[in-house]
């Protein structure tokens, strides 16, 4: 994560898609709102960014501005750590989203909170509590000094054990110790409205205990962001390079080698160019969650790569010929195995979807991979979907 923040600004063509809370906020803010038609054919309204920064993604994330990221593009190769690096930011951020929400969920739980609403009946603190953002930030005004002590009482052991663990290289430490930071960073007023109000509270320790433990069980999914980062990008360039020896063939009649062609640097930019001239082009998105209100989805993400495929329909009838299961509901690991000879290719990706399905298996991400077809307009679809 620390690589990302080096870079101040990405230039990547984003079609931002706003909630409905994004949406009111860049109209009072008399932002003028683009309708855009997505590779699903769905038309929805947002705001067009390139370059953009990869902190204002984060914080518009984070608030629930934004319901989906699109980029289209004919060639990935060139923006290859630009897009891992937004694939990254969108994981992170929607893991501290779902960290925050789980601090509050555990922290309400805590029996200082709960002797404080037996005492307050008119002053409950529970999940149906709601302050604004003026009154939490009004009141938590003159509260640095707790705010600095409490983050001290639960940093202090966990920054003990990640230095007394010999197992860690000093990088490894540093990502470490910055990585518990960002995530009580970024925790909400409201939760930071409940930890300064019972920090002196006999029972706060119970407080302390439970968001260091979500803090170790957030630091362990935070490992999967590389590895989601890394498939997304060996995906996009394979169907980059299924496009380009589709041009190839089309180019240069009767070249069998079109593998060696697409690698040639003069060639490979003479069939960009055709393919930006044609506007072939392959498309991925990500879309978050389910919106705020939609109980469980908060923490989903599916990440979609569409390419139109004139082979898919061949493809098809051949692994439906070894095989009954329904293609258009084949896991993408299955859909790799049963490739005919000579699609090799199509298995860049494999070697890290093994990592990555073995990754959120252990930090227990929820991971589940679909192979789609839509047949009116002969796109492949291949979904990623994790619920964090």
């Amino acid at each position: 994560m620390s690589g990302i923040e080096k870079k101040f600004v990405l230039k990547l063509p984003l079609k931002v898609i706003l909630t409905e809370s994004g949406t009111s906020h860049f109209i009072t803010a008399n932002k003028k709102l683009l309708r855009f038609k997505l590779a699903d054919n769905t038309e929805e309204y947002g705001i067009s960014l390139n370059p953009f920064s990869p902190q204002s993604i984060q914080n518009m994330i984070l608030v629930d501005y934004i319901s989906k990221i699109e980029i289209s593009m004919s060639e990935f190769v060139s923006s290859r750590q630009e897009i891992m690096d937004l694939s990254k930011v969108i994981v992170y951020s929607l893991l501290y989203k779902q960290f925050d929400r789980q601090v509050f969920s555990e922290i309400i739980k805590c029996d200082c909170v709960k002797k404080h609403n037996r005492s307050n009946p008119s002053q409950l603190i529970d999940d149906r509590t709601h302050l604004s953002d003026n009154q939490l930030r009004l009141h938590l005004a003159n509260k640095d000094s707790a705010i600095q002590a409490s983050r001290k009482e639960i940093l202090d052991p966990i920054w003990k054990s990640i230095m007394d663990n010999k197992e860690f290289s000093p990088e490894e430490k540093n990502i470490y110790l910055l990585m518990t930071e960002k995530f009580l960073n970024r925790l909400s007023l409201m939760n930071w409205y409940i930890i300064t109000k019972f920090y002196k509270d006999d029972g706060f320790a119970q407080m302390t205990i439970a968001i260091r433990h979500l803090l170790a069980e957030y630091m362990d999914k935070s490992k999967v962001a590389e590895y989601i980062s890394i498939l997304v990008m060996e995906l996009a360039l394979n169907s980059e390079n299924t496009n380009m020896k589709k041009e190839a063939r089309n180019m240069y009649g009767g070249i069998d080698d079109t593998e060696a062609m697409i690698y040639d640097p003069e060639v490979r930019e003479k069939i960009v160019a055709e393919l930006k001239r044609k506007h072939e082009l392959v498309f991925l998105s990500w879309k978050l969650g389910g919106g705020s209100t939609a109980i469980g989805k908060q923490g989903r993400l599916q990440i979609t790569l569409y390419n139109k495929d004139d082979e898919f329909q061949e493809m098809k009838e051949n692994i439906e010929s070894k095989s009954s299961a329904d293609l258009n509901r084949k896991s993408l690991i299955d859909f790799y195995r049963e490739l005919p000879d000579g699609e090799q290719s199509t298995d860049l990706g494999m070697y890290y979807f093994s990592y990555l399905d073995d990754a959120c298996k252990k930090v227990n991400v929820k991971f589940e991979s679909i192979v789609n077809q839509f047949s009116a307009s002969d796109l492949t679809v291949i979904n990623l979907v994790f619920n964090f």
